[in-house]
This record gives C-alpha cells, structure tokens and sequence, in this order.
C-alpha cells in the first residue's frame, strides 16, 4: 500500500520551488497557512485588524527570507515563529501607549423595525443558543488574553493549535520540559480564570 506524503516533504518542495522565483508555489503556501496564522495572531492580540496585518507582514517576511530558510525544524514551526515574535512585537506597541477604540468580537445585532415573520422550524441552533455560545467564546478568549504572554503562548500553540511539545520548543527555544511544565500551569491559570467568568462548567 501506497503511503501518504508527508506534510513536511510538500512543503520542502513548495520552498524549494520558492527559492526559484515560482509564485505560485509561495501562493501556495499562503493559502495552506494563512487561517492557522491568522487564528494564532487572533488569539495573541484579540483583535482582527491586528491579526490580518501580522499575518501579511508574515508572509512578506517569508517571501524576502525564504533563501534563509535553514530547515532544521518544519517550514510551519518557523512561519508560526515569525507569528508568534510579530504577534510579540504589535502587543508590546499597544502596551507602550498606542492608543486603540475599544472593540467587539462580535458586531452589535442591528434593530428591526416593524412587524416580523412567523418563522418556519428548523433543526438549526436557536438565535439565543447561538449568542450563549459566542459569549462563552468572548470569555474563553478574553480569558487567553488576560494571562501572562508566556502561558498564553504555551496555550495556543499546544491547545489550540495541536503543536507537538518538541514543535514548541523549537518555536520559543526552550526546553520541552520547560514546556510541559509550563504548560501545566497556564492549563491552571486558565481553569481559574474560567471558574470565575463561567462558574463551574
């Protein structure tokens, strides 16, 4: 039986083809990435703007250095650590005193006027269920951005994004085991800060 390729092998192609000149290839690896990115940056700075413009600063990033690509770790570990140091970079920014309108996760549900439709039933989610799960999303997340940005990392790139341990330390340079146990603490951190928006769920 034939195996599958692997991921990793694809990709190598992909730069190899990159280093040559052939857009198409580096197209081709935007639009693998560019939503897994996009969620990693969304979940570090909590704010959709910020989000998309880290991710295309990434990949213009990629674009210029791709011949500097020294393969010792995954093309993916390396593009999430481009993420990850611009991500960095844009909340120490905020941080510093750039001043932002407040935002929402969710755009404010416009008024109706006038009388409404007798709606037919539908196996969908009920208006409500969808709005309690949204909220329960806005403290999830409001809760990653409250914590410490070591333990935030460690939380997106293992439980949100599925890295492997070895994966993570490659991106921020540190020991697995440092991982692991930091990740035990943010795990705690996070169950904490959930009790207390949610209650015991």
């Amino acid at each position: 039986m034939k195996e599958k390729p692997d991921p990793s092998d694809e990709d190598l192609e992909l730069v190899a083809l990159c280093r040559k000149g052939d857009v198409d290839a580096f197209e081709a690896l935007v639009a693998k990435y560019q939503k897994r990115m996009f969620n990693i940056a969304f979940r570090m700075t909590g704010n959709n703007e910020d989000a998309s413009e880290i991710v295309q600063d990434a990949f213009v990033a990629v674009y210029r250095n791709i011949k500097g690509f020294q393969e010792r770790a995954g093309f993916s570990t390396w593009l999430c650590t481009i993420v990850l140091n611009l991500s960095r970079n844009r909340l120490k920014q905020i941080a510093s005193g750039r001043t932002r309108e407040a935002y929402s996760l969710n755009d404010p549900l416009p008024s109706v006027q006038g009388t409404c439709n007798r709606d037919i039933a539908s196996d969908n989610p009920s208006v409500l269920d969808t709005l309690e799960k949204r909220e329960v999303q806005q403290k999830v997340q409001g809760c990653i951005q409250s914590m410490d940005g070591d333990y935030r990392e460690l939380i997106i790139l293992r439980d949100v994004q599925g890295f492997s341990y070895r994966e993570i330390s490659d991106m921020l340079t540190i020991p697995e085991g440092t991982v692991k146990s930091g990740l035990s603490r943010a795990r705690a951190a996070l169950r904490d800060c959930l009790k207390k928006v949610l209650g015991d769920v």
